[in-house]
């Protein structure tokens, strides 16, 4: 048999939204999670939200209510803590939604990867490792959008935001005696920062693997095809994948020099996308590159030669952090993630600011962070009783 719900209030219109505002206004935190749907649509749908806090628990829904803007208030108060696990994902709806930037946040997830979780971790572990409570998940991928909500719907919904409570007072006890509350702030912080949430307009192009290997005249082709995708996407409300499958793009680009005849005999590309869309394909790629797409594509990530050598000094290092991670019960991901050591090897700026500065500069040491950032400077020595590395 299901178990019964605990206690909750259903929020279906502006009203009683308004009443709920009034509770909050002045509390000192409350815990949040929301479920969504994204598949076969341009704009993500915002289907539920649930709250927890003093008061009790909330379900607000964001389909039958007109004006979400209390709500917001609470999420932009910098008096009120919230409280969410992976609030990353929530935060990045809203702001796109509603165009809000999150204040005075505590991520369990980001919290737990400081004292001793691998990161990231999910909220069920995290539930099981700190509470001693083991949830089920089977509605992770359920219609949200259906009304009325089911008894197990809402059960699960309800979970997500049980404990967070819970969570937030066990985890900011380990910070807090292992010395990493600040550290941690630091990295809720990141959320806070308008900066978090500019994307850059062709980061989808500027970030494909393809476009080192293509021609100039073919990388504007790439730029503006995914462009011409992205707004008709938006256009119909659908998901890019339904406009233009990712697994016809690259065949797409490397025929189009030759004309739509060769994207016709092309087996790899369906005759209804050429025959839908030859035409338009062709307008792309016969237009000259503007001066603007020229200086778009100067911001390609550099695409590294591998260096045998300076790949295992690297590696080497990397590993030795891992280890110290393990010592030390810190993930590895939330010190330096694979990602944040390829950008730095290339030079990127902002990733050796990232690990240059604050908490990470404080644990590794500045050397080390000179270190990650020079590996192909860096000489290994294989000697009898021991692995050397210094500057050449």
């Amino acid at each position: 048999m299901p178990k019964e719900l605990p206690p909750y209030q259903l929020i279906e219109d502006d009203a009683s939204l308004v009443q709920f505002y009034e509770q909050h206004k002045n509390e000192s935190w409350l815990a949040f999670d929301t479920e969504f749907i994204g598949e076969k649509r341009y704009v993500t749908s915002l289907c539920l939200i649930q709250v927890s806090s003093n008061h009790g628990i909330f379900l607000i829904d964001p389909i039958k209510v007109y004006n979400l803007q209390p709500f917001l208030d609470l999420i932009t108060d910098q008096k009120i803590i919230k409280i969410t696990h992976a609030g990353d994902n929530d935060y990045r709806l809203l702001n796109s939604l509603y165009g809000i930037i999150p204040k005075n946040i505590f991520d369990t997830q980001i919290a737990a990867g400081f004292s001793g979780y691998n990161y990231p971790t999910s909220f069920g572990r995290l539930v099981e490792g700190e509470l001693g409570v083991r949830l089920k998940k089977g509605y992770a991928v359920t219609d949200w959008e259906s009304r009325p909500l089911k008894p197990r719907q809402m059960g699960y919904a309800i979970d997500d935001v049980l404990y967070l409570e819970k969570l937030w007072k066990k985890l900011t006890k380990k910070l807090e005696k292992r010395g990493r509350k600040k550290w941690a702030e630091e990295e809720f912080a990141i959320l806070e920062g308008t900066e978090y949430y500019n994307k850059h307009p062709h980061s989808e192009a500027l970030n494909n693997k393809l476009m080192h290997a293509l021609k100039e005249n073919q990388q504007v082709f790439l730029l503006r095809l995914l462009e011409w995708r992205r707004s008709l996407a938006e256009k119909r409300n659908h998901s890019k994948e339904m406009v233009l499958g990712n697994k016809y793009i690259s065949h797409i680009v490397r025929g189009i020099p030759s004309g739509s005849d060769a994207l016709i005999h092309n087996r790899r590309i369906p005759s209804k996308v050429v025959g839908k869309y030859g035409k338009v394909f062709e307008s792309l790629y016969a237009e000259p590159a503007t001066e603007e797409e020229k200086e778009i594509l100067k911001q390609i990530p550099t695409d590294l030669d591998e260096d045998p050598r300076e790949t295992i000094i690297a590696e080497m290092l990397y590993q030795v952090i891992k280890y110290r991670c393990m010592q030390e019960e810190m993930s590895i991901n939330m010190v330096l993630p694979r990602n944040m050591l390829k950008q730095i090897r290339s030079n990127d700026n902002s990733a050796y600011h990232l690990l240059g500065h604050g908490w990470r500069k404080d644990w590794l040491g500045a050397y080390f962070v000179d270190w990650l950032a020079t590996a192909q400077s860096l000489d290994l020595q294989l000697l009898e009783d021991k692995i050397v590395l210094m500057p050449k």
